[in-house]
């Protein structure tokens, strides 16, 4: 298991990283997979846009993009996220910078166990799985 934090065209965040790590094993480990080789890239909102025109062919800002390379049980990924567009994300939603973070970080770890959220049905599904994932991290994540 190998979790990966790497920043990107954006000021780097103090992150209780052992920490994150764990609570996404746990995470993924109640929908019955392992945690293989996953990394965070943390950018900016141009930086996002670029992947999300390169490699999605959408042009729009999006707070998480995430390129799945899971094996059978093993989830594994790039996950890209958008620090400006979480901080945004959180004041539009009054939630704060580390609790928007927090559901952002886990949003990634459930596309990987395999959790859409193209459909109206599967967005209230993902909604119910990142809850849940939240309820499981009893601190903050930023330090």
């Amino acid at each position: 298991m190998a979790v990966h934090f790497i920043f990107d065209d954006t000021k780097t965040l103090r992150l209780k990283k052992r920490m994150i790590a764990e609570w996404i094993k746990n995470v993924a480990s109640g929908y019955g997979k392992s945690i293989g080789e996953i990394s965070y890239i943390f950018c900016s909102d141009n930086k996002i846009l670029a992947i999300n025109n390169e490699y999605l062919q959408h042009d729009y800002y999006t707070d998480i993009i995430t390129f799945d390379y899971t094996e059978e049980q093993k989830i594994a990924g790039d996950i890209f996220i958008s620090v400006d567009t979480v901080s945004s994300n959180a004041h539009i939603y009054t939630n704060t910078f580390s609790d928007e973070m927090a559901r952002i970080l886990i949003h990634g770890i459930l596309h990987l166990c395999g959790i859409k959220d193209k459909t109206q049905q599967e967005e209230q599904n993902m909604r119910k799985a990142e809850d849940k994932a939240l309820a499981l991290l009893k601190e903050k994540i930023l330090r």
